[in-house]
Order: C-alpha cells, then structure tokens, then sequence
C-alpha cells in the first residue's frame, strides 16, 4: 500500500470514527442518559485531529499533543442543539463549567487516559500560557499607573518581551518558520491556539525550573482569580487544579 492510500484509510477510518461517536451520542440522549457524560463518551469515541464542517475549520488537536476538549464538544452540541438544555450547554460552551462534577478518574474512564493526557497538554499549552500572558500584562498596566507616566500602548507587546525575552512578531515568525506556515500579516484563531502551544514549549525549553514554576503559579492565581469573578465552582476534571475553587 502506498503512503497516499493509508492516508486514504486513515482518513476514511477517522471518519467512519466520528460518524459512530455522533450516532452515539444521539441514541444516548435518546435513550434518557445524562447529556454531559454522554457527551465525553462520545468525545472517547472520536478519532479525527482536524477537520472541515459546514465552512468551518475545526482542529481539535494541536501538534499532534494538545486536544481541545471544549470545541470538539460545541461540534457535537451542535448536531443535537434543540434537544440539550441550554443554560447547561451554555455554561459548558462559553465558560467550561460542566453540568455534573466528575472527578478526573471518571473523566479519564469516559473519554480515555491518552485523551484525558492530550486535555492536561491543551491546559497547561494553551489555557495557563493564555493566562500567564494576561497575568504580565496586567502587571505592566498597573507599574505603569503606579509610576503615574500614562498608558502604554502595546502592553501585550511588553508582555511577550518580559516572558520570552524577544518580540512577539520575532516570535511569530520563528513559529511559522518553525511549522512551516505562510508568513503574512494577520492570524487566524487556529493558528493562534498553535502559536500559543509553541510558545509554551518555546519558554520550557529556555527557562530554568525556579522560573517556570514562578510563572505557572502566577498564571494559575490569574486563573483562579478570573473564575471566582466568574463564580466558577468546577471545570473539566483535572488532578492540578482540584483546589482552585472557591468553596
């Protein structure tokens, strides 16, 4: 078999894959079971990294390493919208706050450890370097009003230099040259998600460990902050972040 026909199988076996993970999903609801758990089972099921729906691009993995959970979770809401509650698919979808508390050993059990590991790869890749840069960003702003000299105009800017000790377009180029994307101008949401995850690579392979631990706890506090405001008690199950809540 040529390289082009197992990419074929592969891709028609992926496939076949997902068609399975919906149909279960709605014979699921159908049948009464709880909608959320429901839900990761069939999340457990699905087999495609990337793919195209309804003019849309959807990438569910991002180097190979870092699943995004909650958008292969709106691709499947969608095929069953009218039959969720949607207060509960809301919270899910636009604040990650699930329906029924699950404790990570039954999280892993519904969508699989390899999954559940990729979920652990998306959190700390995309979601803590999100907030880590969020965090030093509001640092900035507030030495800048401190010192009383006005607003900076490129925070986010700073920000970048402070954490990876080089520009955020020096980065971005490196990424793209790196992964061998178009180097232009403007960013899609996808390629920002890769970006993100690169540059949390980027930073463990330069920083040392006192450094690194310093800047997950700081992004981890911005995150435990931004969820009380939020009034969020619980998220996808997840062993580090067990104590985050506020009780």
């Amino acid at each position: 078999m040529t390289d082009t026909e197992s990419r074929i199988v592969a891709t028609e076996s992926s496939a076949a894959g997902d068609a399975e993970a919906i149909r279960y999903f709605k014979e699921a609801i159908a049948s009464g079971k709880n909608w959320y758990t429901s839900m990761l089972e069939a999340i457990g099921l699905w087999s495609s990294a990337a793919e195209e729906y309804k003019d849309r691009s959807y990438v569910y993995l991002i180097a190979g390493e870092a699943f995004d959970w909650l958008l292969l979770a709106e691709r499947l809401c969608e095929t069953v919208e009218n039959l969720l509650p949607e207060d509960e698919m809301s919270a899910l979808l636009f604040h990650g706050v699930p329906p029924v508390k699950l404790d990570a050993d039954e999280v892993k059990k519904l969508i699989g450890d390899k999954k559940y590991r990729q979920h652990l790869n998306y959190f700390y890749g995309v979601t803590v370097e999100e907030a880590l840069l969020l965090a030093v960003q509001e640092a900035i702003e507030k030495e800048v009003w401190v010192q009383g000299i006005g607003k900076i105009l490129y925070t986010s800017d700073e920000a970048y230099h402070r954490i990876y000790d080089l520009d955020k377009d020096e980065l971005l180029k490196q990424f793209r040259k790196e992964t061998h994307h178009t180097q232009r101008q403007s960013i899609t949401l996808d390629e920002m998600k890769e970006f993100t995850y690169w540059l949390f690579k980027y930073r463990l392979k330069r920083c040392e460990k006192a450094r690194i631990a310093s800047d997950t706890k700081k992004a981890l506090d911005f995150l435990k902050k931004q969820w009380r405001q939020k009034g969020v008690t619980q998220t996808l199950a997840a062993d580090f972040i067990a104590d985050s809540f506020p009780t």
